[in-house]
């Protein structure tokens, strides 16, 4: 550059730059706070008046607005530039050139300048006192040019520095106009990134050919670089270093061409301190450039360089060459994201606490406290508001992963004590008030003084600061005796300073926000601030409208009216979270801040993979899930509301239309000021009549239903009114906002029980905000019908749970001065119809009191046909085709509709949804979280390895990445979106396996004995299941169409006139219920073969080497329905012996008079142990040989002794071995410190024999080799799937999957029944029973996929938490269980089975088992068949 220049010694660099802003703005540069740098600075540029000196930060906003061109600089510590937050976004949106310079010593000068590089402003950082001259020029020609603010970081320095300077004002030389003149349309149309980036660039130029944004030093072909914010270390002979000095925009394609193309990973050296987030920010910037989401990730010839973080307190530059070799040697060893410390691998000195993880249990109160830095969100609140911070609950182990039931952790206990404060407060300022006030207070001048100045800014923190505080208390202990109303101030003085009063918690909150503290912050009007932490993690689908169950709190403060609200997420913007909490803080009134946290199994750890959380937040973000928005409604309308991202939720839009719309509706009503008071009155009156006749009478019918009861209630009551000409409106409960009810004229609620006395999901967010609703109904009218059973919670105690959500609603609507029409109809599961008795008495009171007449000719208009039934729906599926077509290619959804779902099931897939999600999902207005569970047809429970494998992709590929070994004896797939079944399927196929009936009401998959010591007998009884699995298979194409076929070939079920099929054994209407075949060989029961519809008990020729033939037994089931004595297990009873050859005939023919005789009006008496006992044994007998042509032989004797499995190695047929491991509930999945899929998956790789799946959900590996067994153990060593050293009563235990994928579930299991067995396991070590097995099992519903009731141990969900206790099933599997006690918890299930268990330690007979043992000591009566098994 041609301008003269000179050699220019200043005190400081800080003073240096001051000079160069200076001369670059041609214009006032403020420094901020300091004296010194503003004399000297004042004497270099010798214009003194060219600077201004700023007591605050603050100060600096109204200095920019005053500008209307040119550029404003600043030179601020780097402690002040986080209130400066606001003055950059203000220049950001009026595109002013503000620059503003801050020189940074230590990591928290660092961190400081970090904190604000999402205001949106550009963020540049000098290395050396000479680059922090120049690119002060830099930053403000560049701001200039781009409209855009820059904040400039620089070294400070401790002494004088000797730069090259300028010495005269550079906006005048040709080639700074030149630069400062560039037309924006003679520059390509770049992003924002790339043209800042060439902006910077070419300034950088006009001082120095060197400078550049970015600059890569090191070998070209280094395959680990270092990259910096500013300077860097010396690279190594194998190292790359990227010093990036333009950090804010990066431009991701300078970065890209400026890294080696064989960079296999990047190193984020970076210095900073007091990190929020566990990772430090240069590695968010990196990853969001060089590994983008997985849904705007460009496709790329090599996979992305593994991105790491290193964060110390060391400046890069101070690592020697020999530390870093360190480090480098330590990063060549990780081989995923990771974060790990700098200083302490090179052995650097560093005054830094190791962060830690948070954990749970045990903590006192001000641990809890201190524990709330340990979050990002907790940190800056103590960065922010440091002393003045006042957390009042017991912040985060409890109230946002922990033990909810703590009263320090809800809302209520800490806004008390704010309450209180705050009240203590007013009390002071009254005391402060009354002394100024009474001139015979004697008060010193400087105590009324300091007095006036507190009671005037009290509100204000800059003002009622902790020095003015100090200043006050000195001067009342002085003055204190003077007089009593200076007593009184002394008394509240710990009040003087303003503090930063914060709840904390989690979104646990949004699920009571009515009753509980939440709305009694957002009612007080109180200063007081909440953060609320949203811990759940989110999939991201299209929003489709839906019922919400959790509340936004968000969106439920901004309703409310009065409060400043935030929605932020730290990882997607650091900088507007630290907006939202100054601004909160500022607010004077009560503020709610939701922030969004994702985190893992509750645990907040450095240990996460930040890629994962980048991506997981910027996902929420860019979706418009987590929307980014503040705001504040004491603004103007048009300024109350900033959005901070680019997209937003719906229900967040809708609301703010509201809100305009609202306003509209108002200035458009008609003006009738000028007309007679009663005239309007009558007119407005007559344009209502005139609204309600030309629609009817308006209806709102209202239900809340789990199941379908209560909602069909519902819709026979809008029948009836469409019939009677009511303009009627039918929706679930959480869909209707309770503002609108002073709107209703008549409202109809039908409502049923959930657990215990609990409202149904889609009902839950209503009645809560029915009870925390202020609302006069006093114009409305309502009825209620609600749908329980009176005999659900046995004890005479638990009789308020009886249709408790219905009484309640009817309590609260009457309590809100609506006109109770009827009072409460309650339909009871114990009438004979069910609920239907009550309903028929209710729907006649109501017609009767509303005396509404049916309509002449309106029931021929009704809009709703009578609901189809399960024959109806297989009779015109066209053979189990129905739309399933059409609704899986249908991509505007995750769901089939009912029909094709129950259809879908014969072709062995489920539609289930993630019920951990529905309340957030639901909230959201989203659809629930669809997805698909998959079961393989699999006879006999045989798989290759190829086939393992195949499993094992498809589990990683379309579903949750992992596998579930079933009690069905073959694998299942769950989370396989709608849109992935068909890959699925066809994936299952190319592997030779299928799942055509395994599920439906056919045959489906047939189980058989997988006892590795009879492996002599299995490959029979193998080939046996696999016949009779093909035997029975439906004959229907469609499987093959809708699944395999590039096209339909025989028609869908609307196009009956194609190809038809023909199912000769089953017919159009297929069974009446799921058929189940099993096949055992004594003595080892290890399949339960008398819990299933049908069973072969092998009878053994001599010696036990070979099968003769079969006892053939009929009639098991383990579902029923709780309370309903008409439903029950029942185990199988032997309809005779057949010889091996016959064995096939006899399940076709048993299927057949099943399918002839089986209940098809009533699905809960449909499974074919009903039919069993409707007709009795004699009569089936005769059914059976009439269609076989010949008689059944008397059964033969057999024995078995145990139903479990045989773990370890086991010496099978001659040169064989297998080894059956144990996998807990069958659940193959990658955890931490135990990745059971992956592990499985590599003795797959290796194995050539095969697997077997147990009954129990546990694996064989099969027919290992004698000469591999040594690798084939070290194998399993290595991934400890050789680890057998369980209790005998886990290695008994299993469950099935329950929540959250399994809509029927009630409560928990799979996910609990572990935790359970390690507290009994307690018990009994205790008892000196570890070795002796008790067979305990536990489903969450009492549809008994678990087979819990021949377990010695059972327990069957009944609600969350809440299980029936039942003992006495044999060992064997052939007794059923007995009721013990109804609706039992945790505590209850250890108080009541540890005196049992120690009892049977002391008490047992020589090898007496656990279940025998309950039955002989009077605990439980035996259970002798099904139908007495609830009498107790």
């Amino acid at each position: 550059m041609g301008l003269p220049t000179s050699e220019l010694r200043a005190p400081s660099t800080a003073a240096a730059v001051a000079y160069a802003a200076a001369i670059a703005a041609g214009s006032t540069t403020a420094i901020v706070g300091s004296a010194a740098t503003t004399t000297t600075a004042g004497a270099l540029i010798g214009e003194s008046d060219r600077l201004a000196r700023l007591a605050h930060a603050a100060e600096l906003g109204p200095l920019v607005a005053g500008r209307s061109g040119g550029a404003v600089s600043a030179v601020t510590d780097a402690a002040s530039l986080v209130r400066l937050i606001p003055v950059l976004r203000d220049s950001v949106q009026r595109k002013q050139a503000v620059v503003v310079h801050v020189p940074v010593a230590t990591a928290g000068d660092v961190s400081s300048v970090l904190a604000v590089r999402g205001a949106g402003c550009a963020l540049l950082r000098s290395a050396s006192a000479q680059q922090a001259v120049d690119f002060a020029l830099v930053a403000t020609l560049a701001a200039r040019r781009l409209g855009v603010p820059f904040v400039h970081c620089f070294p400070a320095s401790s002494g004088p520095v000797d730069v090259r300077a300028y010495s005269e004002p550079i906006a005048g030389h040709a080639d700074v106009r030149a630069y400062l003149e560039a037309a924006a349309e003679d520059e390509p149309q770049l992003p924002a990134a790339e043209r800042a980036h060439a902006a910077v660039a070419q300034a950088m130029a006009l001082f120095d050919a060197s400078y550049a944004p970015l600059a890569y030093a090191g070998v070209p072909d280094a395959s680990l670089v270092y990259a910096t914010f500013g300077a860097g270390p010396e690279p190594s002979p194998a190292t790359g270093v990227l010093q990036i000095s333009l950090l804010r925009p990066l431009d991701a394609q300078a970065v890209r061409a400026a890294l080696p193309a064989t960079a296999a990973r990047v190193v984020a050296l970076e210095q900073v301190a007091r990190q929020p987030t566990p990772w430090g920010p240069l590695l968010f910037d990196l990853a969001g450039v060089l590994q983008p989401a997985a849904d705007d990730a460009p496709a790329q010839a090599t996979p992305p360089p593994i991105i790491l973080d290193a964060v110390s307190t060391v400046p890069p530059p101070a690592f020697t060459a020999e530390q870093l070799a360190r480090v480098t040697a330590h990063a060549a060893t990780l081989n995923a994201p990771a974060h790990f410390n700098p200083a302490e691998v090179a052995g650097v000195p560093e005054a830094i606490a190791e962060a830690e993880d948070v954990s749970l249990a045990g903590l006192s109160l001000d641990e809890q406290r201190r524990r709330v830095e340990q979050i990002p969100y907790g940190q800056l609140l103590r960065d922010l508001f440091g002393p003045r911070l006042h957390v009042a609950n017991a912040a985060e182990s409890s109230s946002i992963w922990g033990d909810a039931r703590r009263d320090q952790t809800v809302p209520e206990f800490g806004f008390g004590l704010l309450a209180a404060a705050e009240r203590d407060r007013a009390r002071l300022a009254q005391a402060v008030t009354a002394a100024l006030r009474d001139v015979a207070v004697p008060l010193s001048a400087q105590l009324h003084a300091a007095l006036s100045t507190w009671l005037g800014g009290r509100d204000n923190a800059a003002v009622a600061t902790a020095e003015l505080a100090a200043e006050i208390r000195e001067l009342l202990a002085a003055e204190r005796h003077a007089h009593p109303a200076v007593e009184a101030i002394h008394a509240l003085q710990a009040h003087l300073a303003r503090a930063s009063s914060w709840l904390v918690g989690a979104d646990e909150w949004a699920y009571d926000l009515g009753s509980s503290g939440v709305h009694h912050v957002l009612s007080s009007g109180l200063n007081v601030n909440m953060l609320v932490l949203d811990t759940a993690q989110y999939p991201f689908v299209a929003e489709r409208k839906g019922a919400p169950r959790k509340k936004d709190v968000g969106l439920y403060a901004m309703n409310y009216g009065a409060a400043y609200v935030a929605s932020v997420a730290v990882y997607a913007s650091y900088t507007q979270v630290l907006e939202a909490l100054l601004e909160a803080d500022a607010f004077p009134g009560p503020a709610v801040v939701v922030a969004y946290l994702p985190h893992t199994d509750g645990v907040f750890s450095t240990s996460y993979s930040p890629i994962e959380v980048l991506q997981q937040s910027k996902r929420a973000v860019d979706s418009g899930a987590w929307p980014l928005y503040r705001w504040d409604p004491t603004l103007p309308a048009d300024r109350r509301f900033q959005l901070d991202s680019e997209k937003l939720r719906r229900s967040v839009e809708d609301f703010l239309r509201r809100d305009n719309a609202l306003a509209a509706i108002g200035a458009a009503a008609p003006d009738l000021r000028g007309v007679d008071a009663a005239l309007e009155t009558r007119m407005r009156g007559d344009v209502a009549d005139l609204v309600g006749g030309l629609r009817g009478p308006p209806l709102l019918v209202l239900f809340a239903s789990d199941g379908s009861n209560a909602e069909e209630a519902a819709r026979r009551v809008a029948r009836q009114g469409r019939r009677r000409g009511m303009d009627v409106r039918c929706l679930a409960m959480d869909e209707y906002e309770v503002d609108e009810l002073p709107f209703e004229k008549t409202v109809v609620v039908s409502v049923s029980t959930a657990g215990q006395g609990e409202v149904p999901t889609n009902g839950r967010e209503f009645v809560k905000a029915l009870h925390a609703a202020s609302v006069n109904l006093s114009e409305t009218q309502f009825a209620v019908f609600g749908l329980g059973d009176s005999h659900y919670w046995p004890r005479e105690e638990d009789a308020i749970f009886y249709n408790k959500p219905a009484r309640d609603v009817d309590r609260r609507l009457a309590e809100l001065s609506a006109t109770r029409i009827v009072d409460a109809g309650l339909g009871d599961d114990q009438d004979a119809d069910g609920w239907e008795t009550g309903f028929a008495d209710f729907e006649q009171r109501l017609w009767a009191a509303l005396n509404i007449d049916v309509i002449g000719g309106a029931a021929a208009v009704d809009d709703e046909a009578p609901k189809r039934t399960d024959e109806e729906n297989k009779v015109i599926s066209n053979y189990l085709r129905g739309t399933i077509a059409q609704a899986i290619a249908d991509s505007s959804c995750g769901y089939v509709d009912e029909w094709d779902g129950k259809l879908l099931k014969f072709h062995g897939t489920y539609m289930q949804d993630d019920r951990d999600l529905r309340p957030e999902r639901l909230a959201k207005g989203e659809e629930k979280a669809f997805s698909f569970m998959i079961r393989v047809r699999l006879p006999g429970g045989i798989a290759t390895p190829a086939q393992w494998l195949a499993m094992d992709r498809l589990a990683d590929e379309y579903g949750n990445h992992t596998m579930k070994i079933t009690t069905r004896q073959t694998f299942q797939l769950h989370g396989v979106l709608k849109r992935n079944l068909r890959e699925t399927m066809r994936g299952i196929n190319r592997a030779l396996m299928d799942t055509i009936a395994a599920c439906g009401d056919v045959n489906r998959n047939v189980v058989a004995s997988a006892n590795p010591l009879q492996a002599h007998l299995q490959p029979e009884v193998a080939r046996l299941a696999a016949d009779i699995s093909a035997h029975l298979l439906p004959s229907t194409s469609a499987y093959h169409e809708i699944w395999l076929a590039d096209e339909l070939v025989a028609g869908s079920a609307e196009q009956t006139s194609a190809v038809e099929d023909h199912e000769p054994l089953y017919g159009a209407t297929y069974l009446p219920r799921k058929f189940k075949v099993a096949i055992a060989i004594p003595p080892e029961n290890d399949v339960d073969v008398v819990a299933y519809d049908l069973g072969y008990i092998a009878i053994l020729g001599e010696a036990g080497q070979s099968i003769l033939g079969y006892n053939v037994v009929i009639g098991g089931g383990m579902g029923m329905t709780h309370n309903n004595k008409k439903t029950y297990p029942r185990l199988a009873t032997c309809l005779g012996y057949v010889p091996k050859d016959k064995a096939v005939i006899v399940a076709e023919k048993v299927m057949l008079v099943q399918r002839d005789h089986g209940d098809r009006t009533n699905r809960k008496h449909a499974r074919l142990k009903y039919t069993v006992d409707d007709h009795g044994m004699d009569w089936w007998r005769e059914q059976v040989e009439e269609r076989l042509g010949f008689r059944l032989e008397p059964p033969r004797p057999y024995e078995f002794v145990r139903n479990g499995d045989r773990y370890g190695w086991v010496k099978t047929t001659p040169g064989l071995n297998n080894f059956t491991m144990f996998v807990q509930n069958g659940r193959l999945a990658d955890l931490p410190g135990r990745p059971l899929k992956s592990a499985l998956a590599e003795v797959a790789r290796a194995h050539t024999g095969l697997f077997r799946l147990t009954c129990n959900g546990h694996l064989i590996v099969a027919d290992v080799r004698d000469e591999d067994v040594p690798r084939m153990s070290a194998l399993l060593a290595a991934h400890r799937l050789d680890n057998l050293d369980y209790s005998a009563l886990r290695l008994h235990s299993m469950a099935c999957v329950a929540l959250p994928t399994c809509g029927l579930a009630m409560a928990e299991s799979e996910r609990y029944l572990p935790r359970l067995i390690d507290l009994l396991d307690a018990l009994v070590d205790a008892a000196g029973l570890r070795n002796d097995a008790i067979v305990i099992r536990m489903t969450g519903c009492p549809n008994g996929c678990a087979r819990p009731y021949n377990a010695e141990i059972a327990l069957v969900g009944k609600a969350p938490g809440t299980y029936n206790l039942y003992l006495g099933g044999s060992h064997s599997g052939e007794r059923l269980n007995k009721i013990f006690r109804e609706s039992v918890d945790e505590d209850q299930i250890l108080e009541l089975l540890g005196p049992i268990i120690k009892q049977y330690a002391l008490e047992r007979n020589d090898g007496e088992r656990f279940g025998d043992f309950v039955i002989r000591a009077g605990i439980v009566k035996a259970t002798r068949e099904g139908k007495d098994f609830h009498d107790v």
